[in-house]
């Protein structure tokens, strides 16, 4: 699997889900985006699809494709994708060409509020309200950059075919946010919440705790053995989604 394909899709279904909370949980996002009714669907050739739904205030970002939706990106390669994900190119549009003013205007509001909250400096991380918000979108991130990894990647494949049968809870204390990434033959599904019966968990002391930890601010095994990352269950379970999270800056970084 090439580097390039295993980053597309990571751009498209782990990355781009985050649009899901940015509507909902930035104040400005949310009162743009309210009364949109309005479909954008994602075309790599010979690669990943993906589709951001805008209906009645919520957004929802979904694998594949849409039933006719308003606009359709086409990008000739997984690199074509990669470099607009970084800023560096342009997607051919197939559909849509009425709505180039909505992209260039009002749709770029949304994703270029999506690269604020994912490349955050220490200045912003200082403001309460962008570490909340930049904290959920990393545990987002991490659980369905999983779900690619396991399956593509040659150590997420290794790892997956020996982690065994059951779900890891990933948590912040005391409220959340949290996320799910359950294993089941082979098969990998992230979620935003918690697992009913997890097999392991991983709680971390509070958004600050978190955030060092999840970026890598924070040595893993001092994190633990003060207490601020606390786990319980198949700790073996958890060694191995580390490895497979530790594969995520190789892609996106």
């Amino acid at each position: 699997m090439s580097y390039q394909l295993i980053k597309a899709n990571l751009n498209l279904y782990a990355v781009l889900k985050n649009l899901e909370d940015i509507a909902k949980y930035d104040e400005e996002i949310a009162s743009l985006v309210k009364d949109w009714d309005v479909s954008v669907q994602f075309s790599v050739l010979n690669g990943p699809k993906a589709f951001i739904e805008f209906r009645n205030g919520v957004c929802t970002v979904g694998r594949g494709k849409y039933h006719n939706p308003s606009v359709i990106l086409f990008f000739i390669s997984p690199a074509h994708l990669n470099r607009m994900m970084d800023g560096k190119g342009n997607p051919i549009p197939l559909k849509g060409l009425t709505k180039l003013g909505f992209l260039k205007r009002d749709f770029i509001k949304v994703t270029e509020k999506l690269e604020y909250y994912l490349k955050p400096t220490d200045v912003l991380l200082k403001d309460e309200a962008y570490l909340a918000l930049n904290t959920r979108l990393t545990l987002n991130t991490a659980a369905f950059a999983v779900s690619e990894l396991g399956p593509l990647d040659p150590v997420g494949k290794l790892v997956t075919s020996n982690i065994g049968n059951g779900s890891v809870n990933l948590k912040v204390l005391p409220d959340g946010p949290g996320v799910y990434i359950t294993f089941r033959g082979g098969y990998i599904e992230p979620g935003k919440g918690e697992a009913d019966k997890p097999m392991a968990i991983m709680c971390m002391k509070n958004v600050k705790v978190a955030n060092d930890f999840l970026n890598g601010r924070t040595d893993s095994f001092t994190a633990v053995a003060s207490g601020d990352v606390m786990i319980r269950g198949q700790i073996p379970m958890l060694e191995s989604l580390s490895l497979i999270l530790e594969r995520i800056p190789h892609y996106l970084s």
